[in-house]
């Protein structure tokens, strides 16, 4: 009797039904996307952290330049690459939230969700 018995293995995205072939390659593209997602998730903070970084540098810079007229141009100069790492961090976050959601939309697709749009 013990032989006839059917073990049921529970999967964290899929629930086998009796008589349903298990798809395994779905799940394991279902992970891989995941994971990407959360790697631009990751990235996209770094790219945010990184522009406000930038942002603070070039803000302290202006005020050394008012502060210390002597050396106001060096100042100029740092604050204006402070602004534009800033702009670049800020472009790379951009960049990565949109990484994320098309790894979003990749994970939705492998795991047989579409979005049907009517209009």
């Amino acid at each position: 009797m013990a032989e006839e018995e059917k073990h049921h293995h529970h999967h964290l995205f899929h629930h086998k039904k009796e008589g349903e072939e298990e798809n395994i390659v779905d799940e394991a593209a279902a992970h891989k996307y995941e994971k990407e997602e959360k790697h631009h998730k990751h990235l996209e903070k770094v790219g945010e952290l990184g522009a406000a970084a930038a942002g603070a540098y070039a803000l302290h810079e202006k005020h050394e330049a008012k502060k210390d007229p002597e050396h106001a141009h060096r100042h100029k100069i740092e604050e204006e690459i402070g602004a534009s790492l800033a702009v670049g961090a800020g472009g790379f976050a951009v960049h990565e939230h949109h990484e994320k959601k098309e790894a979003k939309k990749e994970e939705e697709k492998a795991e047989g969700k579409h979005h049907h749009h009517l209009f």
